[in-house]
């Protein structure tokens, strides 16, 4: 019991050691503003939880958005808003009771009639609130949906521009701007979007605040003359990475503050996306979609202060415990499985501590993401049995460790037949191997044929790798086995789907991004591992090898 219970410790002190680092406060630099100042604008939506602007029937209530908007005062003096029907027009007649100025916006889309309803409604907004209403955006990235021609588009606008008397503008992706570049000349000032998380070629951040006086400025030269607002430019917090452009903490408070530095310096007008998390974004964009908020969305609680340094793992305290407490049950299994055939094989132990380790260095990580994940049914019940493996497999692979045996085939999982003749934690281990397997083909597969919104789950999956690598590289054959490692024709096809997906994920995401590297990894030693199980042996006589009555 001593050995196990050293190891145990060594692997603790690791666990906390490692997370301690990774919670570390990373240095800002410091605020771009002074003492008191705010915001130029921000984007607002009034959406939490599981509201969304789909759902219907929706009802919030005119304190939400109050409170919200209360808040957000001490931050900015504007707020922009993306609808003037419905449930969003509450913004505005709001705002001014806490000295909110508005960029009113026009949702314009395929429908018509609907888009009639919205710009009605707009310059109603218009003519009731006109200190707060400074300006009309009729349109958000409607070319980039292709849902309608600039020349529409431009009928909008002089029409609201006639009839509002007020300033108006679009407001699109800086590409669709140079595409359309008639537009410019019915608008009284220019509205583009930069984000360079989404770029085509994906920015990273320390590259951003460049690459945003770079579009700025190509823009300004384009549309000479007219004055230019950022009307979307932001950093995620939470997330997949793409390329070399990492969604953090760390990385969100750096983007936004050089770019409002960039934007005092140089005289911009800046909105940054947006106030609060939009978890419903996530329906549409994965993780990422719902973590551009300068508040979360659960406490409402802002998620960096200007200058301060900011932690990428706040809640590291909480992931060196779980996963101290995931690698405490894989060893506490390892010793389970291992009484009565003392004096126990070193070599068995240290697979175990490695086994434990490789559990416990993430499996804290893979639980305080799970609430980010995307919201739809399906995407939660596979997060969640992630999670469940990444816990419950290489517990089981300690107790098959010390117990000597080896990585047993899916057929043994499968065909019950098998069952009598087998060590009573090959089956469940045999089942959590398959389990582990499809729904890493089913994650691989999704990021080859749709990998856009996709997150590479590397955290739940990085445990039952390692101990099923462990457990298939490590074990030595039993006494009389010569030829031990058959793996059958679906061991082989996992493992070349698995290790041609691997593949396609680091060529399409490229060297820069370590979290698909890291998912590519993971893959093809899974696949590789699959090769190393064992066959099925049957000592039971089958009925054609009975002698022949008579």
């Amino acid at each position: 019991m001593l050995r196990p219970a050293l190891s145990f410790a060594l692997v603790a002190v690791t666990i906390v050691a490692v997370w301690y680092g990774m919670g570390r406060p990373v240095v800002m630099p410091p605020s771009p503003l002074a003492e008191g100042e705010r915001l130029g604008c921000v984007s607002y939506a009034p959406f939490h939880g599981d509201q969304a602007p789909f759902t219907t029937p929706l009802h919030i209530p005119d304190e939400q958005i109050t409170r919200d908007l209360e808040s957000l005062s001490h931050v900015t003096g504007c707020v922009r808003t993306y609808s003037a029907a419905k449930t969003q027009g509450k913004i505005t007649a709001l705002a001014g009771s806490s000295g909110l100025k508005v960029l009113q916006g026009i949702w314009l889309g395929r429908n018509r009639a609907e888009n009639r309803r919205e710009i009605e409604a707009a310059l109603k907004l218009a003519r009731l609130h006109p200190g707060v209403v400074q300006a009309i955006i009729v349109g958000n990235e409607v070319l980039l949906r292709g849902e309608l021609p600039a020349a529409k588009i431009k009928d909008y606008l002089q029409e609201v521009k006639r009839r509002s008397g007020l300033p108006v503008t679009y407001a699109d992706v800086w590409e669709f701007w140079l595409k359309a570049p008639e537009l410019g000349s019915a608008v009284d000032f220019v509205t583009i979007h930069i984000l360079p998380y989404w770029e085509d070629e994906p920015v990273p951040a320390a590259d951003a605040v460049q690459h945003v006086r770079q579009i700025r400025a190509k823009l300004a030269s384009t549309f000479a003359g007219k004055d230019i607002l950022i009307g979307e430019v932001g950093w995620p917090s939470q997330g997949r990475m793409r390329e070399g452009a990492l969604p953090s903490p760390a990385n969100q408070a750096r983007v936004l503050a050089g770019v409002v530095a960039a934007a005092k310096e140089d005289g911009w007008k800046v909105n940054l996306i947006e106030a609060y998390d939009q978890p419903w974004k996530r329906l549409l964009e994965g993780t990422v979609g719902g973590s551009w908020g300068l508040f979360d969305d659960g406490a409402q609680a802002a998620k960096f202060h200007w200058g301060e340094p900011v932690s990428n793992h706040p809640s590291w305290r909480l992931e060196a415990g779980l996963g101290v407490a995931a690698s405490f049950i894989v060893v506490l299994a390892g010793w389970l499985g291992g009484r009565g055939s003392e004096p126990r094989e070193a070599r068995r132990e240290l697979a175990i501590a490695a086994v434990s380790l490789g559990c416990g260095l993430v499996f804290g990580w893979a639980v305080v993401n799970l609430p980010m994940e995307a919201p739809w049914p399906g995407d939660r019940i596979r997060v969640a049995a992630l999670v469940l493996l990444a816990l419950a497999l290489p517990a089981v692979s300690a107790f098959v460790i010390a117990r000597g045996v080896g990585l047993p085939s899916f057929a043994l999982a499968l065909n019950r037949a098998y069952w009598r003749d087998a060590d009573a934690a090959e089956v469940p281990l045999a089942a959590l191997l398959v389990a582990t397997v499809v729904a890493t083909m089913h994650i691989a597969l999704a990021l080859v044929f749709d990998p856009r919104y996709e997150n590479f789950p590397f955290t739940p999956l990085t445990g039952p790798v390692v101990a099923l690598a462990i457990l298939g590289f490590a074990s030595k054959p039993a006494a009389g086995e010569h030829a031990p490692w058959r793996a059958g024709a679906a061991e082989i096809t996992a493992g070349l789907v698995l290790a041609g997906a691997a593949l396609f994920v680091i060529v399409n995401e490229g060297l820069a991004n370590w979290q698909a590297l890291w998912f590519a990894a993971l893959l093809l030693v899974l696949s590789l591992t699959l090769l190393r199980t064992r066959a099925v042996r049957l000592t039971r006589p089958s009925y054609a090898a009975q002698p022949a009555p008579g």
